[in-house]
């Protein structure tokens, strides 16, 4: 017989002391973040619980640089994160999507910048605008570049799936479906006016991302619209 009593409940739901590792999954849609005297970069606003002596700091506006400054002033597109240093134990989430945690070797790779959760400060990024369809696929359309060594977390909705790009085998996806792709891809982006003027108006079908060359795409089985940080 089933039992739903409280003690099964807190039981059922209850955090693993058992992690230790900087970045852990907690639950599928909750990262964990062990921090001793570090610091870890994470997306304003994902914080949902912490424990210790944890300092919370928005990013400044020039801490990026006078590059990605003007990116973000120019384009409108941009996004927003906090430091977090110190030492003890976060909890973060982004609207009940799905953590998934990457650890690079001096590696790159480009995400969607709404879908970066949190990555490590030894990590480096930057900001890199594509063509703008904001208005057409629901938000500005920019991409985060993480590079180097350490551990990065992402988020998408539902379980993602990686399709691979061979040389001439290019594959196109839906903007509003694409998280993210390997450092050797350079996106292009594809109108189909066909579809465009037989839909009657713009749609995240008509505009569409083409990769084309030797790498892979991550796509996730829902259709995004982008939220843009002020």
């Amino acid at each position: 017989m089933q039992t739903f009593s409280l003690n099964t409940f807190l039981q059922e739901t209850a955090q693993d002391d058992s992690k230790h590792g900087i970045f852990e999954l907690e639950k599928p849609c909750i990262l964990e973040l062990n921090l001793a005297n570090q610091t870890i970069m994470m997306k304003a606003g994902a914080m949902v619980a912490y424990t210790g002596n944890v300092k919370f700091e928005r990013e400044g506006i020039l801490s990026q640089g006078i590059s990605n400054l003007l990116k973000k002033a120019i384009s409108g597109e941009g996004a927003s994160y906090m430091k977090a240093t110190g030492t003890g134990r976060i909890y973060a989430a982004d609207s009940e999507k799905r953590v998934q945690i990457i650890y690079l070797e001096n590696e790159t790779i480009s995400v969607n910048g709404n879908d970066v959760l949190a990555y490590e400060q030894t990590v480096k990024s930057d900001i890199k605008m594509m063509k703008s369809v904001a208005g057409i696929v629901g938000g500005g359309l920019f991409q985060v570049i993480l590079s180097g060594i350490g551990h990065v977390a992402i988020t998408t909705h539902g379980h993602p799936l990686t399709l691979q790009v061979k040389p001439g085998e290019p594959i196109q996806t839906d903007p509003n479906a694409t998280v993210a792709w390997s450092g050797s891809l350079t996106p292009a982006i594809k109108t189909d006016v066909s579809l465009k003027t037989f839909i009657g108006r713009g749609s995240g079908e008509s505009i569409q991302l083409k990769f084309e060359g030797t790498g892979w795409v991550l796509i996730q089985p829902y259709e995004e619209v982008y939220s843009i940080s002020k």
